[in-house]
């Protein structure tokens, strides 16, 4: 399967519809970005039933400012809509491979809990400062 252009336009689509998407930011100027391109490109011909996406950060400079994107070549891995893996740097394909085989292992059960377990107590800051608004005793 070949790469697809991820755009803001067609990315909450894509994302949302995929199990498990693989998206590397990256830009044309970028010398790390084109040694990683070819190994990004096999990966996606060895694993089918993923997705793999490439967002153009000069082209869609909203989508790198909307996941805090600082350097390119970045590597994301998005599964069930959950963003699992992140990372900055051209992977050689053992290490892409690797990542793949990880991020395809999780339990998406625990994951989903960690991510509630680290939310929750922002929700209870967010509760506590609007209770302290009410009427005083």
């Amino acid at each position: 399967m070949s790469t697809v252009e991820l755009t803001k336009d067609n990315f909450d689509e894509i994302v949302s519809g995929s199990d498990l998407v693989l998206i590397d930011f990256w830009a044309e100027w970028c010398g790390p970005c084109k040694q990683f391109g070819p190994v990004f490109e096999r990966s996606s011909e060895t694993h089918g039933d993923l997705v793999f996406a490439k967002v153009n950060t000069e082209k869609e400079p909203e989508l790198a400012a909307a996941f805090d994107i600082r350097s390119i070549p970045t590597l994301m891995i998005v599964r069930q809509n959950i963003a699992v893996f992140a990372q900055p740097g051209a992977l050689p394909e053992a290490a892409l491979e690797d990542v793949i085989g990880q991020a395809r292992a999780l339990d998406m059960d625990e994951v989903r809990a960690s991510v509630a377990e680290a939310q929750a107590p922002q929700a209870q800051q967010g509760q506590q400062g609007q209770a302290g608004t009410g009427e005083q005793a």
